[in-house]
């Protein structure tokens, strides 16, 4: 048996543990605009932004395993619900609030039998309009946030907060191509801060906040990954709103 001093201790280990391993995973950003809602991020070998249902995809940071165990979960509980219900039925509230949140919140705080999910997840859901899209940002102790216009999740708090600064306030007027580069911009921000969090000080890293240096990460992030754009249409004549960006839509992204 724990007593409470030891469980508490406990949980601060899990909780440094997870954190210090989400620390280096490339950032992930949403953004709403007229046409639809796009989840920007970099990806250094497998593919990061995927679909859950028709109006629903996801992004994540965090261990491979853990993420491919809750992208399969969330499909198959989508699906379901879908199946007994309806399409309309299937929603991020339905499968985050009472379902997924739960999963992580119980692997979390079971210190005597499994182990905490090392992940945090971005989910989207397009809505008829902008003003009804949402984001879902979900943690690996099972609390989530909810969030219109713009929303992200990186390695550290701090990070995150960066990357909503440097994008600034949500246009849904935006043209795609701006919109990426904001997103992409907002990501290299993120990225900057998270893959350096408590390795030099907060003036070491003011300083080394120039252009040069945010065009010289993105350039070594790129050599061995590449820019990874999944987008929710919203009025489409095809089967799937879904997609990813096909390298060609997003060449102007790659530094010259």
């Amino acid at each position: 048996m724990y007593t409470p001093f030891e469980r508490d201790e406990a949980f601060g280990y899990r909780k440094d543990s997870v954190e210090n391993k989400l620390r280096e995973g490339s950032p992930v950003i949403g953004v709403s605009v007229e046409e639809g809602l796009y989840l920007l991020t970099v990806c250094r070998g497998q593919r990061k932004v995927y679909e859950i249902y028709d109006r629903q995809m996801f992004s994540a940071i965090g261990m491979q395993g853990d993420i491919e165990d809750v992208r399969v979960s969330v499909i198959q509980m989508a699906h379901q619900e879908g199946f007994e219900r309806s399409p309309d039925d299937v929603t991020l509230q339905r499968l985050i609030g009472f379902a997924l949140s739960r999963r992580l919140k119980q692997a979390f705080g079971d210190i005597l039998s499994s182990s905490p999910f090392v992940i945090r997840a971005l989910f989207t859901e397009l809505g008829r309009t902008p003003a009804q899209d949402s984001f879902y940002a979900l943690n690996y102790d099972g609390e989530f946030r909810t969030s219109t216009g713009v929303a992200a999740i990186a390695g550290t708090a701090l990070a995150e907060d960066r990357m909503l600064e440097r994008y600034g306030e949500a246009d849904v007027t935006l043209s795609r191509e701006q919109v990426l580069r904001r997103a992409l911009s907002a990501w290299i921000a993120g990225a900057q801060e998270a893959f350096r969090a408590g390795s030099v000080s907060e003036e070491a890293r003011e300083a080394e906040n120039t252009e040069e240096a945010e065009r010289a990460l993105l350039h070594d992030e790129l050599k061995t990954g590449h820019i990874e754009v999944g987008f929710l249409e919203r009025n489409t004549q095809r089967e799937s709103r879904f997609r990813l960006l096909a390298p060609a839509d997003i060449a102007f992204l790659n530094p010259t």
